[in-house]
């Protein structure tokens, strides 16, 4: 990924909006966005990296969180709203992970390269106030966006692992 070529602003609203197409129980449209670019990626390095320290992380890991978000011209954080309940705090969360697949799709669908990561601590109040998110909300994945250098792999063919229940599976 080429971190010093930026992607354009519209382009990723669009990915976002791609992700809001998720099914999503009650309709709750649970996913929440903040888009990190320029200076705003090292500002959510910094965060990061001053709550992995104060959890008494390695220090290597601190550092590296300093960084790390450097790597791509744009960071989309995806939160999940909570729920009035445990279970649709649940289903919020299984919606706005089915959104990324989305978003990672679209991504893939415009020529950009992207990456989904997990951020931690995933719903430390700074982490929070940084991407304006309510308190409460999870982030369920920090999506590296940027265009690709040099040749895209393709990934590994994953078989699925199916388990017949019932009727035998019909015969190839």
């Amino acid at each position: 990924m080429d971190p010093d070529q930026p992607v354009d602003p519209a382009l990723l609203e669009d990915l976002c909006a791609m992700a809001c197409w998720a099914p999503n129980h009650h309709r709750t449209e649970p996913w929440r966005f903040a888009v990190v670019t320029g200076d705003g990626r090292r500002r959510l390095g910094e965060t990061l990296a001053a709550l992995l320290e104060a959890e008494g992380r390695d220090p290597s890991k601190v550092a590296k969180s300093r960084t790390k978000y450097l790597r791509a011209p744009a960071m989309i954080v995806v939160g999940s709203a909570a729920g009035d309940h445990a279970v649709q705090t649940a289903e919020n969360r299984d919606a706005t992970a089915a959104g990324v697949q989305n978003l990672l799709l679209a991504a893939t669908s415009a020529g950009l390269a992207s990456f989904w990561s997990s951020i931690a601590p995933n719903d430390a109040p700074p982490l929070l106030e940084l991407c304006g998110f309510d308190s409460g909300t999870t982030v369920v994945a920090g999506v590296y966006v940027g265009h690709p250098v040099g040749e895209v792999s393709t990934p590994p063919r994953r078989p699925p692992r199916i388990t017949w229940v019932g009727d035998d599976p019909p015969s190839r």
